[in-house]
């Protein structure tokens, strides 16, 4: 037997740390390139296999909760990224450095979708409304690391910087041991091929593509905005990272007031709002304003992108009952390759036409979900 109040607080936890732990990677990256002395394309390729993990860890996150449930999957991957963390920490090898980033991108990946689906699978009604409260902590997670690290780095080491990251893991692990937790849904047996027919349900997929266009929002969002405030609206670097930080701190807050918002109103229509607010957003980006309306407009963008994730994942629980984890799965791994394509995209577009057209690149996506969500909802109406 569980409580639920305590399951709760061990999903919250979860993606604590991965806030935590994903934000400072960006911070420990910049140190790797000058300790190990790589040239832009290692560490290219460096970067690349903490999605690629992510991915892997999205793929086999919902089968493997269906099946035996969710504590040793949280103690596992938890596991995973401390010993990723602390091969970070003391390696000098950089074959073992690349194997880190790939177990904390797996064991990151997997408890992402893990937390998710076990908020959804513990709340009976309100489903959006947990899911946005859970998405607090990750930007809770992520606003506190810049403070750890500056807190911290004129007193140790990076290296005991970022090894004090992995043993502070160990709190959670033990949270994770001592609490009960729901119990598999499927503990007779994966049923696989009921498993695989979810990947020829139309309704699941046309979700799948709502969030395959809201990460790949987010992810050029916070990887392409500092290039369009620098080269677009020739803002200093420091203002630049300044409206960043102003999309993360509107999207922390959003989803904390959007606990209490959906519980009032049709997530639908929250949702619409929001593709509304992403919109504006964008066009007041488009406008080239000077800091203060890039301020205005990069917090639009944060407030904008709140509702995505956790409306939509709430839709998928309430749809997929019996087999939650399989969709989320089946969801995110569709939305991790979404912000890995639109940063192809944006990439490009800015060699060929210039950073300029970013703002029009985000108007598009917004109309492009609000259009799959619709018809998303025409389809559970019809069935």
């Amino acid at each position: 037997m569980y409580k639920k109040n305590l399951v709760f607080a061990a999903a919250c936890i979860g993606m604590l740390l991965f806030g935590i732990v994903f934000l400072s990677l960006g911070t420990i990256f910049t140190l790797l390139k000058t300790k190990f002395a790589i040239d832009d394309i290692t560490a290219a390729s460096l970067s690349s296999l903490l999605p690629l993990g992510m991915l892997a860890g999205s793929v086999i996150f919902g089968p493997v909760v269906d099946r035996y449930g969710y504590k040793n999957l949280l103690i596992v991957c938890s596991i995973l990224i401390l010993i990723g963390i602390e091969i970070i920490a003391f390696t000098g090898v950089f074959y073992l450095l690349q194997a880190a980033f790939f177990l904390i991108g797996f064991g990151g990946g997997a408890i992402n979708g893990g937390t998710n689906a076990l908020v959804a699978d513990i709340s009976s009604e309100g489903k959006g409304a947990n899911l946005s409260l859970l998405g607090v902590f990750y930007g809770i997670g992520a606003i506190s690391m810049p403070v750890i690290l500056g807190a911290f780095s004129k007193t140790f080491s990076n290296e005991a910087i970022i090894s004090g990251i992995g043993l502070f893991i160990i709190l959670p692990v033990i949270y994770f041991i001592v609490i009960g937790f729901p119990v598999p849904k499927q503990a007779q047996g994966f049923p696989l091929k009921q498993g695989l027919s979810l990947l020829k349900e139309p309704i699941l997929l046309l979700f799948g593509f709502v969030l395959f266009f809201e990460s790949g929002l987010e992810g050029i969002a916070g990887n392409w905005t500092t290039t369009f405030m620098k080269d677009g609206l020739k803002l200093t670097t420091e203002d630049a990272l300044f409206t960043l930080s102003a999309q993360v701190v509107a999207l922390t807050f959003a989803r904390l007031i959007l606990g209490k918002v959906l519980k009032l109103a049709k997530p639908q229509i929250v949702l619409f709002v929001c593709y509304a607010v992403i919109f504006a957003g964008a066009a007041l980006l488009a406008s080239a304003p000077g800091f203060t309306g890039a301020v205005i407009a990069l917090a639009l963008l944060g407030a904008g992108f709140s509702a995505g994730f956790p409306v939509v994942l709430g839709f998928v629980a309430e749809r997929f009952t019996n087999l939650s984890g399989t969709a989320f799965s089946v969801v995110l791994v569709m939305a991790l390759t979404g912000n890995t394509l639109m940063n192809y995209l944006v990439g490009a577009v800015s060699q060929n036409f210039g950073i300029q057209k970013f703002p029009l690149i985000i108007m598009i996506s917004a109309v492009l979900m609000a259009l799959l969500f619709t018809s998303s909802l025409r389809k559970i109406s019809i069935k």
